[in-house]
């Protein structure tokens, strides 16, 4: 059963990981999780699944909250200028927008103070904006989305809102990882600068 547009909480008592994800998710999953970001933690952390266009709030293996998201409409990849969206291990270097209204347009990270108009259809626009809420993301593996030409930092790698609500799950992104307004804004109060973020196919 998926998940709609609205998160649903989730009760979590007492229940691995593995009855939580969606029918259609890889059996291998909920290993991927333990071996390469959750173990040994007590803190949220995120996990961003490209197959699902979902992003998974994570604490101690359990899904606490799920947000429909967009990836990149030209793929998935780590080379610089290319649109596409890095995959593996991330951490929210800087969170930008604390208390700005939503729907605000921010312009290379700075507060515009003027609204975007929210698509609700499936209207594909010649604008990029980011709105309400900014995760900026660093790499943190080498050779593959940190370093020269490839840096998911360098590159403005975010988490944050858009104009063009109504691709919400759908590839409709520059690179970057969109969600709702007001999903974005909740997820912000709920991360940390420093929180890990898986980026998966």
């Amino acid at each position: 059963m998926y998940i709609t547009k609205k998160f649903i909480p989730i009760i979590v008592l007492g229940l691995s990981l593995s009855f939580l994800l969606p029918a259609n998710t890889d059996k291998t999953y909920p290993n991927k999780i333990k071996q390469r970001l959750f173990e040994n933690t007590n803190s949220p952390e995120l996990v961003v699944d490209i197959s699902e266009q979902r992003l998974y709030l994570v604490q101690n293996k359990l899904i606490l909250k799920s947000y429909p998201i967009s990836s990149s409409k030209f793929g998935e990849g780590s080379i610089e200028n290319s649109f596409k969206t890095p995959l593996g291990m991330h951490q929210i270097k800087e969170k930008i927008g604390e208390d700005v209204e939503e729907n605000t347009i921010f312009i290379s990270r700075v507060d515009t103070q003027k609204k975007a108009d929210i698509i609700k259809n499936t209207f594909d626009s010649d604008n990029d904006f980011v709105t309400s809420r900014i995760l900026w993301l660093d790499g943190m593996e080498e050779g593959k989305n940190k370093g020269q030409g490839i840096d998911s930092y360098d590159r403005y790698i975010y988490i944050h809102g858009t104009q063009e609500e109504g691709l919400i799950g759908t590839k409709a992104s520059h690179g970057c990882i969109r969600m709702f307004n007001n999903d974005v804004i909740e997820l912000f109060k709920q991360v940390q600068e420093g929180t890990n973020v898986l980026i998966k196919a």
